[in-house]
């Protein structure tokens, strides 16, 4: 992992870290972890508060870093998504770096849970902080997506509500994370000449997400192949830190990385009026204000 911190510049500055909704295990406490290592200040928001606590208690140990902490978050409730940026931002005078990644929970707002917990819960919590992040520029937003956006239809008409059919619970999944990519990509496009930057990571098939959304009856075949077909998390956590402290990413902001490198997604990723869309309508869903930035043309 140090490898991919080696080349950037930026973790000198970097104050204020906050891994969102994955910080207690897997990809994100491997990304913690690392940015930890090198002298960063680190918030883990997740939903658990004693997995979390024992997460930063880790980290803190393994790493000495005694600035590590944890708020509690649960994306699953909007109300929680509310609570936490106003505990943040009264606590916290810098966020130089927001990284959203996902958890398992359960949606209690009666949207689709993989899209609320993906996206709706990433969305409010970026919108929430925005101004923070502006006010700490240069800085980044991270969101943890997936090669399976590739898989994702979005029908923006019946946005957030559960996808028909039989494998309807990998198709919300793949849903969700192609609203990630367009999420980055527009946040990108909005925010142009702020100083804040934005990018879909794609983290590699990683043990810890796949299983989740795989049917019970397949859940058996994939115990064997594991071991030889996943990435382990701090394998998956390589990209994230890349993007995460890279110098000289800016011209490849609402990008989607894999490998540490730029790929080019799918074709409605890649669709502009389509990000538009999932923006206004996201901010629709959440009863928030038509956004003050629009994105430069």
């Amino acid at each position: 992992l140090l490898r991919c911190l080696q080349a950037g510049v930026l973790l000198q500055r970097l104050h204020v870290v906050l891994c969102s909704a994955g910080g207690s295990s897997g990809i994100g406490e491997a990304v913690a972890r690392e940015l930890a290592r090198c002298g960063a200040r680190v918030v883990l928001a997740t939903r658990n508060a004693v997995r979390g606590e024992e997460a930063a208690w880790r980290i803190r140990r393994d790493t000495g870093n005694p600035e590590v902490l944890f708020m509690p978050l649960d994306l699953s409730s909007l109300r929680s998504v509310h609570a936490f940026a106003a505990a943040f931002l009264q606590q916290e005078p810098n966020l130089h770096l927001l990284i959203n990644n996902a958890g398992e929970q359960h949606s209690t707002d009666g949207f689709s849970l993989p899209f609320q917990v993906n996206h709706l819960g990433h969305f409010l919590l970026t919108q929430l902080l925005l101004q923070r992040l502006q006010s700490s520029a240069p800085s980044r937003v991270l969101i943890v997506a997936s090669s399976a956006h590739q898989a994702g239809r979005l029908c923006m008409a019946k946005l957030g509500q559960p996808p028909p059919g039989p494998f309807a619970a990998f198709q919300d999944y793949c849903n969700s994370k192609l609203a990630n990519v367009l999420h980055a990509r527009q946040l990108a496009a909005r925010l142009q000449g702020t100083g804040v930057t934005a990018y879909a990571v794609h983290p590699g098939f990683v043990h810890t997400q796949l299983f989740r959304h795989t049917p019970l009856w397949l859940q058996p075949l994939w115990t064997p192949l594991s071991r030889f077909c996943f990435r382990s998390a701090a394998e998956g956590a390589r990209t994230v830190l890349f993007c995460a402290t890279q110098d000289g990413l800016q011209p490849f902001s609402g990008c989607y990385f894999a490998d540490c490198r730029p790929l080019q997604p799918c074709a409605q990723g890649r669709d502009d009026a389509a990000a538009r869309e999932l923006w206004e309508r996201s901010e629709r869903l959440l009863g928030l204000q038509p956004s003050l930035c629009t994105p430069v043309e």
